[in-house]
């Protein structure tokens, strides 16, 4: 059994040589939105949900990026209510939200 019911991991990674990156399209914000949300929901901690930062994942291109684990699901997300449609079908019903998926 996993430690974490799901553990996510969102690239913020922001890249110097003006290639495009995550930390360009506000990965960051919606780490910290999402973040939020699962501790207001009471999700967070051993047995919850984890929301942690990762460095590049080597997705870029079809950024911003974040893997939920342990369901090796990877999502791209524009604004909140993406974030919204991900804590409420996936974090909390389990289902995958598929329009999101890479």
């Amino acid at each position: 059994m996993s430690y974490y019911r799901y553990h996510l991991f969102f690239c913020v990674n922001e890249r110097v040589d003006g290639r495009s990156c995550c930390g360009q399209h506000g990965a960051k914000e919606m780490r910290d939105y999402l973040k939020q949300k699962v501790k207001d929901a009471g999700l967070a901690g051993p047995g919850g949900v984890r929301v942690n930062t990762a460095g590049c994942l080597d997705r870029c291109s079809e950024g911003p990026v974040l893997v939920v684990y342990p369901d090796e699901v990877w999502y791209t997300f524009v604004d909140r209510e993406d974030m919204d449609e991900i804590f409420e079908k996936h974090l909390v019903g389990g289902e995958v939200v598929e329009r999101l998926c890479i």
